[in-house]
C-alpha cells in the first residue's frame, strides 16, 4: 500500500511530494509462535507477584524500623521482571548506614548486623505464623521461610535478605562472605536490567524468562544472573524470541569459551559457572544444535520436524509440548523422500543476523 505525503502550507505552490511505503506484514513463523505460546506458560500470575512483592515490603519495613537512616534495594528475578513459574522466593536488600566506619574489610564482619536484621524479621511471625529465619553458617543471606507458599501447590515460599554496606572508597557495596565482606553492586545490577527491559520493550526479560526455563531444565550449567549479564552485551532493542534465543546461544558460547563472565556493572569479580568450562559449552552447544535444526527444518517447510526439535531443546512436555509422533514419522519420510530426489536444503538464517537478516550489535564491557 502506499500513500502521496504533500506540502500543504502554501497554496498555490509547487512542492515536492514524498512516495510512502508501507513495510510488509511480517509472519508470526511456527517456531516463533510455539516460543510466545511457552513464554506464557512459564509466567507467573500476576496475584502471586503481587503477593511476593507483599511479603518484600512488609519485610523491608521492618529492616527500615531496625535500622535507622537505612535503605533498601531490591533485585533478583521478580526486580528484575523475569520470574518463573512456580514462583519460589523473592530478593531484598538493607543498606545499613555506618557513620563511624565500623563495619567492613578488616573491621568487623557482618555478623551482629545479620543478627539484628534477624530479630526484626521475627516481628512478621504475627502476619506469618509459620515465618522461621535462618542466617548462622549461611555465606550471604538471610534466609526466611514464610511456611506459606505463594503458588498453589509449593511446599513454600522464601526471602533471601542481604544486609549490605555502602562502600566509602568505591562504587557499590560490601555484601556478606560468611564473617567477611565481598564486593558488589545489586543496586546497578537491577538499573541495568531495568534499562534493558526498557530499551527492548521488555523482550529482555521474555526471552531471559525462555533460557532461564531451558537453564533449569539442563541441571543449571550457569547461574540465572549469568544469563542476565551475557544478555545485557548482546540484547540491546526490541528482539523476537527466535532471535534472542539463536542470539543469546551463540554469544554465551563464544563469551564463555574465552573465560568467566565479568560483572556488568565492574565491581564484584566474575561470575562463577556451575560445572567445569568444559560441561558448560557441551551444554550450550548441543542446546545451539538442536535450536538451530528446528529453525533449519522450518526453513525448509517441515513446521512439526521444527517443533518437535523445540520440545528437544527444552525438555518440558508442559512448556513445549512434542507434537505427534505419528504425525513426526510422515513428515520424516516425507523429508528424506524429498532429499531422495535431490531437491536442496533452503539454508537457514545467518546466526551473526536476525530472521530481517540485520546484524546483532553487541556491547562490550570495560572494567
Amino acid at each position: 500500500m502506499t500513500s502521496e505525503a504533500t506540502d500543504r502550507r502554501t497554496p498555490g505552490r509547487e512542492v515536492a511530494t514524498m512516495t510512502i511505503i508501507d513495510p510488509p506484514i511480517q509472519k508470526t513463523s511456527t517456531v516463533e509462535t510455539a516460543l510466545l505460546a511457552a513464554r506464557t506458560r512459564i509466567e507467573v500470575k500476576r496475584e502471586e507477584l503481587t503477593e511476593a512483592e507483599q511479603r518484600r515490603s512488609d519485610l523491608a519495613v521492618v529492616l527500615r524500623a531496625e535500622f535507622k537512616g537505612s535503605r533498601t534495594y531490591i533485585n533478583g528475578s521478580i526486580a528484575h521482571r523475569d520470574a518463573l513459574n512456580p514462583l519460589s522466593d523473592v530478593d531484598l536488600g538493607v543498606v545499613v548506614p555506618d557513620p563511624e566506619g565500623k563495619y567492613g574489610p578488616g573491621k568487623k564482619g557482618p555478623s551482629e548486623l545479620q543478627e539484628r536484621a534477624a530479630n526484626a524479621i521475627q516481628q512478621l511471625r504475627s502476619k506469618y505464623p509459620d515465618l522461621r529465619v535462618e542466617y548462622k553458617g549461611r555465606k550471604r543471606s538471610i534466609l526466611v521461610r514464610f511456611g506459606d507458599p505463594v503458588t498453589p501447590g509449593q511446599p513454600d515460599f522464601t526471602a533471601d535478605v542481604i544486609v549490605a554496606i555502602d562502600n566509602p572508597t568505591g562504587a557499590g557495596l560490601y555484601i556478606p562472605s560468611y564473617d567477611r565482606w565481598d564486593r558488589s553492586h545489586p543496586e546497578k545490577h537491577t538499573e541495568l536490567v531495568q534499562q534493558a527491559n526498557a530499551a527492548t520493550k521488555k523482550s529482555f526479560s521474555q526471552g531471559t524468562r525462555l533460557m532461564k526455563h531451558w537453564n533449569r531444565k539442563h541441571d543449571r550449567p550457569i547461574c540465572s544472573w549469568n544469563i542476565k549479564a551475557l544478555a545485557l552485551a548482546v540484547i540491546l532493542r526490541p528482539i523476537s524470541m527466535t532471535d534472542y534465543i539463536r542470539t543469546w546461544l551463540d554469544y554465551a558460547i563464544d563469551e564463555l569459551d574465552k573465560g568467566e563472565t565479568q560483572d556488568p556493572a565492574c565491581v564484584a569479580g566474575p561470575i562463577k559457572m556451575n560445572k567445569t568450562k568444559t560441561e558448560v559449552l557441551q551444554y550450550l552447544r548441543d542446546g545451539r544444535d538442536i535450536f538451530k535444526r528446528a529453525l533449519q527444518l522450518e526453513a525448509e517447510g517441515y513446521p512439526i520436524l521444527a517443533l518437535n526439535e523445540l520440545a528437544k531443546f527444552f525438555r518440558d512436555e508442559e512448556v513445549m509440548p512434542r507434537p505427534n509422533q505419528d504425525d513426526v514419522r510422515a513428515m520424516e519420510a516425507q523429508r528424506i523422500k524429498s532429499m531422495n530426489f535431490g531437491a536442496p536444503a533452503s539454508a537457514a538464517t545467518s546466526a551473526s543476523t536476525t530472521s530481517l537478516g540485520e546484524r546483532i550489535n553487541t556491547r562490550s564491557w570495560s572494567c
